[in-house]
């Protein structure tokens, strides 16, 4: 029988590109429709690599009248009369922006090129005054209002966070840029913006009052990424395959997907989410594997979490209101907005009463890969690489060897460098609790019984592990606090060896000093 083979866009965000050569598209133009129905100006924010790129590229097309690619399209049903407009497409993914000048450089090469493409004089003007120029001629050139399309507006602040003096620049030859979205209005269709945050300071925010932000609004929560029904209509030839080499049925080889790269919300309505470019690189590989978290590295939000005293396993299961999530404030900049606008936390609950988003992590290869990146930030590896050390754990306590897990845990933190700041009881716990985490056993950080809480409860098929954590204090101390409040109770009647584990670690020497192990009667 003949199967049915897709060709997949792997690293092709041009839709005219996808189109032309017959990779697989998924049909997300009826946005467009409501996009032109509605307001002028729009922002949307996205993670990294989630089609927002291939979305501005689409739009593009579509007022540029290109219509033969939209056959078979929504968009080719619409009442449009598909004659070309003028669309300045500003694309920010093409520069790092690691330079003060490196803005300046990527600006001139646009103007130059959109006014090549005119036949307009070569300004020399500031990046604010030519842009106001171009807007306006090429509008009374073509006797058509323009079409500005921004993608990533924000990664040339994004990325310059901790760099004061760039990002300040950048800042305000940005505003002063952006500030002609309202100026130039009378020339102008249509703007739309996309980027990873919403800088609340930056003119276009501050200045531009009727904005539409549509990125937590459900009419738009699935424009960008994949749905379940999209999934199983356009990809059916690509699950078939996968479910054929993992020797699974359809319907479970969907349930692998889904763990591994669903979960994410982008409104308190959204349907379930795919990562795109996950499942584009997996079908094409017909592999699993981390592509979108190895795509890209989160430093900076490590960086922020180490600026804070932050409780890991707490901070992964946060609540916070919608203004928390949307904007990010330079002079406060807090990791929770950080974190869901990059795609780490995602909106798993919402309490429409109190209008609260309960957050976390989205699915099996963020919490892997994420956990795997951080790790080493909070210990040392040594030459093992990180999925041999969490083996070797994994190994150690599902058999119950626990003086070898004692001894392995101490060479785990015992190459710790000074720069690494591994200084406090919190440091020590969030190490614990990302590696333990790793293992894939069931841990639980700060876990409340009736009379305190577990500092670590690890729980395996055989074996109940009560952890109390001492800093610049004795074992002795930690075993007679577990003993003390009775921590071991809950589980009097379950079958499992209860194991209580005490350990001292010290900040003078950065090593786990002392331990004591005890194994209650049951």
């Amino acid at each position: 029988m003949n199967k049915k083979i897709l060709k997949y866009p792997v690293g092709d965000q041009s839709f005219s590109s996808i189109r032309e050569k017959g990779f697989l598209y998924v049909d997300k133009t009826q946005y467009i429709e409501r996009i032109i129905n509605s307001s002028k100006y729009y922002f949307l924010g996205r993670p990294r690599r989630f089609g927002k790129s291939l979305f501005l590229s689409t739009m593009k097309c579509f007022f540029e009248g290109k219509r033969d690619l939209f056959k078979g399209l929504y968009a080719d049903t619409m009442d449009w009369d598909w004659t070309p407009q003028p669309v300045f497409l500003l694309d920010f993914n093409t520069q790092k922006f690691k330079e003060k000048d490196s803005l300046d450089i990527f600006l001139d090469s646009f103007f130059k090129t959109q006014e090549t493409r005119f036949n307009l004089p070569l300004l020399e003007e500031n990046y604010s005054i030519r842009f106001a120029s171009l807007i306006k001629q090429v509008a009374e050139k073509t006797g058509k209002k323009v079409v500005i399309l921004v993608d990533e507006y924000d990664k040339p602040l994004v990325n310059n966070i901790h760099n004061k003096e760039c990002f300040e620049y950048y800042r305000d030859t940005l505003s002063a840029l952006y500030s002609n979205f309202k100026s130039s209005a009378e020339y102008i269709q249509l703007v739309f913006l996309t980027g990873v945050s919403r800088f609340g300071k930056l003119s276009v925010f501050s200045g531009l009052n009727n904005i539409r932000d549509i990125s937590f609004t459900n009419e738009f929560a699935a424009i960008c990424g994949i749905t379940e029904e999209e999934l199983t209509n356009n990809f059916k030839a690509g699950i078939e395959s996968l479910a054929e080499i993992n020797n699974l049925s359809f319907e479970k080889e969907i349930e692998k997907l889904k763990s591994r790269y669903d979960g994410y919300h982008f409104s308190y309505l959204s349907p379930d989410i795919y990562n795109p470019f996950s499942l584009i690189y997996t079908f094409a590989n017909r592999a699993y594997g981390n592509y979108w978290i190895e795509s890209g590295t989160p430093t900076l939000l490590i960086e922020q979490l180490k600026r804070t005293d932050t409780d890991i396993e707490s901070f992964l299961k946060v609540e916070c209101g919608e203004e928390d999530l949307k904007g990010l404030d330079i002079d406060n900049l807090h990791p929770i907005a950080l974190f869901y606008q990059t795609g780490y936390l995602t909106i798993k609950d919402y309490d429409p009463e109190f209008e609260i988003f309960q957050l976390g992590i989205p699915n099996e290869e963020v919490k892997e890969g994420f956990f795997k990146f951080i790790l080493p930030f909070y210990s040392s590896l040594g030459n093992d690489s990180t999925s041999a050390v969490v083996t070797f754990f994994q190994r150690d306590l599902t058999a119950g060897n626990i003086e070898d897990f004692i001894k392995r845990l101490k060479s785990f933190f015992a190459g710790i460098t000074y720069e690494m700041h591994l200084d406090d009881e919190r440091s020590v716990q969030n190490a614990m609790f990302i590696l333990f985490s790793l293992i894939g056993l069931r841990t639980d950080v700060e876990y409340r019984t009736s009379d305190g809480r577990i500092d670590i409860l690890i729980r395996t098929k055989n074996y109940i592990y009560i952890l109390e954590l001492k800093f610049d204090s004795s074992a002795e101390e930690a075993i007679a606090q577990i003993r003390k409040k009775e921590y071991r109770l809950p589980w009097t009647m379950d079958k499992r060896q209860v194991v209580e584990i005490g350990i001292n670690y010290s900040s003078e020497t950065r090593r786990i000093e002392d331990w004591i192990i005890n194994y209650p009667q049951s």
